[in-house]
């Protein structure tokens, strides 16, 4: 291989992703041409996947900080403190365009990584969620891309031992060639064991951990940048290929090591491998280093410097450790069976030295490639709102209620998902105290009486029709799905999923959507403390609809006293919280029922979302709640059905109301939840509603089997319990056979 300069002609440039304009700059940041390992370099740092050129401008409007942010952005996750000197360390990342290349390994690959971010920060994971959007059942390939994605993230998770212990699957046709795999990892840490990615000690030695380099992943952060079309679908070389035994040995052996006092900072080999966590590294530290590229542990021959820098083989990671303290690194690593070498040193000069066969191979300044990165305003349209929030649409041709209801329950996004949730081992490690198929799991945090309610939440149809009002409801969903448990939200991370950045309609959807974000977050407390931007999410020149997707942590201070989601007591009375409004459009009765994509996403006031968090909390802190369930898909009358599953139970309920019976019984008005208290709670609860200013109305009882609703006296649904639980536990199984 030849280390002179390239002639940058249109085929190189357009095969690393770079502009004109891009390559000039690169000319005067070096005062030359670059060799072809450089222009590799600068391409995969200069991405929008590890540069975030064009999010960065509006990413800044976040709330980042509060009294619990031990870490925020800009580290390889977030952390909050949990008390008891312990930390609850969490962040979401996606892996979109390899899960429709490959999609075992595109999803496996993707839970693989964002368990590194975790542990590199010294904790140990504790729990995944995997956020899942796919086309139509019928549209091609995508059984195989659901079964192949569901098996991805069930055959990493199970192998090493990480509970799945939540998430959720949304279908939509805007995903038939594009669909969305987001993976959230949660760990715990001691507050004095948090590690960094800050290299630092001119000296000091640089070592590679973890599986050896091979050729799989090479060009895959510059391909997540990157719209697609058919040809560029069929790049299985740029996926990734894990393997969670690896993983494993990695985890225990940088958890152990981390133990000590030896290693300065550590980062994962994430996208763009080598490339970004030396450079973030050096970057974070204001350092650079040396490094001899004959030195990296290879898989096979032949490898080339280019290719060692680029390749993203997975279980891999970079350690800078003190002087003289390397075989006490190695030596731990060995223990576990997996490769540890020094490859180089740190510098004290800002600049990265690339050396290989004794030949200098790249010799480039950090700053210009990290933090001065481009940074791109580009121009944006902010999106006009469908139409006026909370504004009625027509119902013509409305069937009964209880017909809407099961076909409700039997349709993708509200049927029961057991079919994915029974692959994943969730309860592994033995702290899940609540699994799949609940508002927000629940894990116990050991040597505690602490728990962890952990939820995400995006409804891709509000935030289609107001991206900025759509992105607020995920937030408050995410926040009730905890609040519900009685766990206080604490904070937020998000992955935001969006189309083709230089069109200015959807890159003002980005805008408006991080306002919304931001909004929602400052007036519930939750700071963002970690995420991913996932961006050029579109196929043939269609763009997924918007797709922000929240996940939120929130603590128990006794996990005990957990609040189910389900009716759990003969004879409890059942209460509303929050305002039921003729809000139908962009609703799953509107789509499912009667086929129509349309209308205003509901009105949200953030005040009355923070009161009824609030009110949650401090009922569940009063024993005062049997359980509680937020409304969101299919409304009031669909949840009242999923609060009967599981148990044998039903329910009397009477609504008394201005509505038609069904924009009462469907409307997906927020914030909104059903409840059920033990009996003569009636008045200390209502009396608390009113002080926070919450609406609430009792609406009946718990009943044996049965679930009846009444509408201003006049019957609307009456069916047995353990009917509509059976078409919602069938309904998606069924599907997935049939397809």
């Amino acid at each position: 291989m030849s280390y002179r300069p390239v002639a940058a002609t249109p085929a190189l440039l357009a095969e690393h992703k770079l502009t004109g304009d891009e390559y000039e700059r690169i000319q005067s940041v070096l005062g030359r041409d670059p060799n072809i390992v450089e222009l590799g370099i600068f391409s995969a740092l200069w991405s929008e996947h590890c540069s975030y050129k064009t999010s960065r401008v509006f990413l800044k409007e976040f709330p980042t900080k509060g009294p619990r942010v031990l870490q925020g952005p800009g580290e390889n996750a977030g952390a909050v403190d949990i008390g008891d000197s312990l930390a609850v360390v969490f962040k979401m990342e996606s892996h979109n365009h390899p899960s429709f290349i490959e999609p075992f390994q595109g999803a496996a690959t993707g839970v693989g990584g964002i368990l590194r971010d975790i542990f590199t920060m010294g904790a140990r994971p504790v729990a995944v969620l995997d956020p899942l959007f796919f086309g139509p059942l019928d549209a091609p390939r995508m059984h195989s891309l659901v079964d192949g994605v569901v098996r991805g993230i069930s055959g990493y998770g199970n192998c090493i031992g990480i509970p799945t212990v939540g998430g959720s699957t949304f279908f939509h046709s805007s995903y038939a060639k594009n669909i969305l795999v987001n993976v959230m990892a949660v760990g715990v840490v001691r507050h004095d064991r948090i590690f960094r990615a800050k290299a630092a000690g001119p000296g000091n030695p640089v070592l590679y951990v973890g599986s050896k380099t091979g050729r799989d992943g090479i060009h895959g952060a510059s391909m997540a940048s990157d719209v697609f079309d058919d040809e560029k679908s069929k790049r299985r070389p740029t996926v990734q290929v894990g393997d969670p035994f690896v993983e494993k040995l990695v985890l225990e052996g940088v958890l152990e090591v981390l133990q000590g006092d030896a290693v300065v900072a550590i980062q994962d080999m994430g996208a763009a491998g080598l490339t970004s966590s030396t450079f973030e590294m050096c970057s974070r530290g204001g350092v650079g280093m040396r490094l001899d590229l004959s030195r990296v542990p290879v898989r096979e021959e032949g490898i080339t410097p280019y290719e060692l820098m680029l390749s993203e083989s997975q279980e891999r990671m970079v350690i800078v450790a003190h002087q003289g303290r390397e075989e006490e690194v190695t030596s731990v690593f060995r223990k576990w069976g997996v490769d540890a070498e020094v490859i180089g040193e740190v510098i004290a000069e800002p600049r990265m030295e690339l050396l290989f066969g004794g030949e200098v191979v790249a010799d480039l300044p950090i700053a210009p490639l990290v933090e001065d990165a481009p940074v791109y305003r580009r121009p944006f349209v902010l999106p006009t709102p469908l139409k006026a929030a909370g504004e009625s649409v027509a119902l013509d041709g409305a069937p009964d209620a209880l017909a809407a209801l099961k076909r409700l329950l039997a349709s993708l996004n509200v049927s029961g998902k057991e079919w994915i949730s029974s692959q994943y081992d969730w309860s592994v490690q033995g702290d899940t105290v609540v699994g799949p198929g609940s508002d927000a799991a629940i894990l116990r945090v050991k040597g505690t009486r602490k728990g962890l309610a952990l939820a995400v939440a995006v409804n891709p149809r509000f935030v289609t029709a107001d991206p900025g009002l759509g992105a607020a409801h995920a937030v408050v969903e995410a926040a009730l799905n905890c609040a519900v448990t009685g766990a206080r939200p604490l904070a937020v991370t998000d992955c935001l999923n969006f189309g083709n950045p230089e069109r200015p309609e959807i890159l003002g959807q980005l805008a408006a959507a991080v306002r919304g974000i931001s909004d929602a977050c400052r007036a519930l407390d939750t700071p963002v403390i970690s995420g991913n931007v996932s961006l050029y999410n579109e196929t043939d020149g269609r763009s997924i609809v918007p797709t922000p997707t929240i996940g939120m942590v929130g603590l128990l201070e006794d996990v005990a006293h957990a609040v189910p989601c389900r009716f759990v007591r003969e004879g409890d009375v059942v209460v509303l919280l929050g305002e039921t409004r003729d809000e139908m459009g962009a609703s799953e009765y509107l789509a499912t029922v009667l086929g129509r994509e349309e209308g205003a996403c509901p009105s949200l006031d953030l005040n009355a979302a923070r009161a009824l968090v609030d009110l949650l909390v401090e009922l569940a802190s009063e024993r005062r709640l049997a359980s509680a369930h937020d409304l969101s898909h299919g409304g009031l009358a669909v949840a009242a059905a999923e609060a009967c599953f599981g148990s044998g139970l039903g329910a009397e309920l009477d609504l008394v109301t201005a509505l038609p019976a069904a924009r009462a019984l469907f409307s997906e008005s927020a914030p909104r939840v059903l409840a059920s208290i033990p009996p003569g709670e009636e008045g200390p609860v209502l009396a608390a509603a009113r002080r926070l200013g919450v609406p609430a109305a009792v609406m009946g009882r718990v009943v044996p089997g049965v679930l009846r609703i009444r509408v201003n006296g006049r019957g609307a649904i009456a069916e047995e319990s353990a009917v509509l639980e059976r078409i919602s536990s069938q309904a998606f199984r069924t599907a997935m056979e049939d397809a």
